[in-house]
């Protein structure tokens, strides 16, 4: 197969079923972003990282697969006529969310409680970390925007969710695992009153 059709040089692509529309629809809009979360994700998988870690994370990026392909189907395109799935499309499932939940509560048993926003950053690592959560939540953003306009599997919703608190406690691991300093956010105006 060539990798280049040229279908899309008019600006429009192919969702799942057939179903041509603009390269800037809010579904090509949706899976792109989770495209790019799972390009960010794998760049964190390939640092020097604990491979729990990287286990888990090769884990999330085929779930974001999942949720993309999902994404890429519109409604009237998962069931023919007579209710039977036309395209098989693998789910999103309260095992992937728990695994998430679990993986966070690990963590966050190990790391000291947090009294302060923590300021993005302290070393590399951990900044790739925080870049892939701040994705993550745009992600979650233009999915809830789509499901608002045409709705879609909400467990896709609650992954996005779960993935950026995960994202989130895996930075403040990494930072501790690193021995990288977490650096507290403190308004101004409280530096001035203290």
């Amino acid at each position: 197969m060539k990798i280049y059709t040229k279908t899309g040089d008019q600006g429009t692509t192919a969702l799942y079923g057939g179903t041509r529309v603009s390269k800037h629809h809010i579904r090509i809009e949706s899976y792109g972003t989770l495209d790019e979360l799972n390009a960010h994700i794998g760049l964190l998988r390939d640092q020097a990282i604990d491979p729990t870690y990287q286990a888990i994370l090769a884990e999330i990026q085929d779930r974001l697969f999942t949720a993309g392909a999902i994404m890429a189907t519109p409604p009237d395109k998962e069931r023919l006529k007579n209710g039977a799935l036309r395209l098989q499309i693998d789910r999103i499932t309260a095992d992937d969310i728990a695994l998430l939940e679990q993986e966070i509560d690990r963590m966050e048993n190990t790391l000291p409680v947090m009294t302060h926003f923590i300021l993005p950053g302290g070393h590399t690592i951990v900044s790739f970390c925080h870049i892939a959560r701040c994705v993550c939540r745009r992600a979650e953003r233009l999915a809830v925007h789509l499901h608002e306009l045409e709705p879609i599997d909400e467990s896709v919703l609650h992954y996005l969710n779960r993935l950026s608190d995960y994202l989130f406690v895996l930075a403040r691991k990494l930072s501790n695992d690193l021995q990288a300093e977490e650096v507290k956010w403190i308004p101004r105006q409280s530096q001035t009153e203290s």
